[in-house]
């Protein structure tokens, strides 16, 4: 059980607490007022919780850096600034709606490489233009088996606030918590070379939990129905 003050992210403490106090101002001038307000005041806790999430422990899993419906699967060359190569790899687009657990974890243990933050736009995180041209913050993660990869917290229409804890250098342990982005969002993951997904299209995830790929996995990529 984590302690009260662990609950939430601490991105989410002084939200809770406008919240709170627009809250008490409201009541001053009329009850229905005061519930919206309090109706508002629960969502904004219940935005910025911080559940514990179980993490797989086997070395050679990729585990999803955030919670969300996958709403893309994709091949593509990977931007050349990030000096991971011009070979395609399969890109897992993960979509955050403003229910979701904003967290962001590793998802995989690895070393930070880089960190590269990409001014841009606020397009619907849901769109594949968002991977191009909203603001996002791009980790590249070098792998302990000498492989790389790419994690990328990108802004949304509503969310406008990318919050990154980790820098260049870094080890990091897979399932860590790295960072946040409020309200509605988006994780693009590009996996290592000549991996194949084991999750597909309009699939929900679960952050630090599910696993997205698999190198000791001989599984070709997944296909699957809505039933």
């Amino acid at each position: 059980m984590l302690p009260f003050s662990q609950l939430i992210h601490p991105e989410g403490w002084r939200f809770v607490a406008i919240f709170s106090g627009v809250t008490i101002l409201m009541c001053l001038f009329s009850e229905t007022l005061g519930w919206i307000g309090a109706i508002l005041t629960a969502w904004c806790f219940y935005f910025f919780r911080n559940p514990l999430r179980v993490t797989p422990e086997r070395s050679g899993l990729i585990i999803s850096p955030a919670d969300g419906k996958i709403v893309a699967i994709r091949k593509v060359v990977p931007p050349s600034e990030w000096e991971i190569g011009e070979e395609p790899r399969v890109r897992i687009s993960v979509f955050l709606n403003v229910f979701d657990v904003h967290i962001n974890r590793i998802p995989i243990s690895s070393t930070i490489r880089k960190v590269i933050y990409h001014p841009g736009k606020f397009f619907n995180a849901s769109l594949d233009k968002a991977s191009e041209f909203n603001e996002r913050n791009t980790l590249i993660l070098d792998l302990e088996n000498g492989e790389d990869m790419a994690v990328v917290q990108i802004a949304g229409l509503i969310a406008r606030r990318i919050r990154c804890d980790v820098k260049q250098q870094d080890v990091v342990s897979t399932g860590s918590q790295y960072g946040i982005i409020r309200f509605g969002s988006r994780a693009d993951i590009y996996l290592p070379l000549n991996m194949a997904p084991l999750v597909i299209e309009g699939q929900r995830v679960i952050g630090g939990e599910t696993v997205l790929a698999d190198f000791e996995s001989e599984e070709l990529a997944r296909h699957g129905s809505i039933v």
